[in-house]
């Protein structure tokens, strides 16, 4: 029976939404990171194309074609993805952090809005963030190289589902998180390693035995490796399955931050 009535009560939640609660929660989410957009979308425009400059001059010359493509071309999308899917996770994680850091949690607790509706529009706030960063550094940086687009279309589904994932990654770590400590223990040893270890700089192909496998099993690879596909038209996996595989990873994220936020998962103790 409670079953039953905590399923029904959850039913109006989803179909009956606070659309002006949900869009003024959305609007400034976008509007924190814009009023700082020095530190939030040029900075990591500036850190690619730093990148970028010192990969092509240490290595681009002493490196053989990587699927057909030249280094420096073969990079440019991993290194634009990795950009989108940082920010992502920067922005969910840090506005939580710093609003349960600052006692002003409570500005999005007390008003009328439901747990699906904080959830989504905070998310949304993220992944607003890593496609605007992706944005800006395919205007600045792709004009200066010989990186082809082959499918705008393609280029947005991987960035919006990558950026999707790491911006519940942030949400969940802005959870759990009482202080800067323990986020900077969830970057460092989550999200840099599988951003490093998901073939931005390699072609998955050279890797061997249980390391190929193991690489196959990050959903960062798959995200890089889709984007990286809308602009070459080469992949190291195959793209339907990557897709298919993000787009579950990402409902099942989404879920979880829907039922920790829903609990009061450290906000409510």
């Amino acid at each position: 029976m409670n079953s039953i009535k905590e399923f029904k009560i959850r039913i109006p939640e989803i179909i009956s939404i606070n659309w002006l609660g949900f869009y003024t929660l959305y609007k400034k989410e976008v509007l924190r990171f814009c009023n700082v957009w020095a530190q939030t979308i040029l900075a990591p425009v500036i850190t690619l194309s730093l990148f970028l400059m010192v990969f092509t001059l240490a290595l681009s010359g002493n490196r053989s074609d990587v699927l057909g493509f030249p280094y420096s071309t073969f990079i440019l999308p991993g290194l634009i993805c990795m950009q989108v899917l940082q920010n992502s996770f920067a922005n969910t994680s840090s506005s939580l952090m710093i609003a349960k850091i600052q006692g002003n949690i409570v500005d999005i607790l007390f008003p009328p809005l439901s747990p699906m509706e904080v959830t989504s529009a905070m998310l949304l706030g993220g992944i607003t963030r890593g496609v605007m960063v992706g944005a800006f550094s395919v205007l600045v940086v792709i004009p200066f190289t010989q990186v082809p687009i082959h499918n705008f279309f393609i280029i947005l589904i991987f960035a919006t589902l990558g950026s999707s994932m790491l911006a519940c990654l942030g949400f969940m770590a802005g959870l759990w998180a009482l202080k800067f400590d323990h986020m900077a223990t969830v970057t460092n040893f989550i999200i840099v390693p599988l951003s490093f270890l998901s073939g931005t700089f390699y072609s998955l192909k050279n890797l061997h035995s249980v390391f190929f496998y193991i690489s196959h099993l990050n959903p960062f690879f798959y995200s890089i490796d889709g984007f990286r596909y809308g602009f070459l038209g080469q992949s190291d996996g195959p793209i339907l399955f990557g897709f298919f595989y993000l787009l579950f990873v990402n409902m099942v994220l989404w879920f979880t931050c829907y039922m920790l936020f829903k609990k009061g998962y450290r906000i409510k103790s």
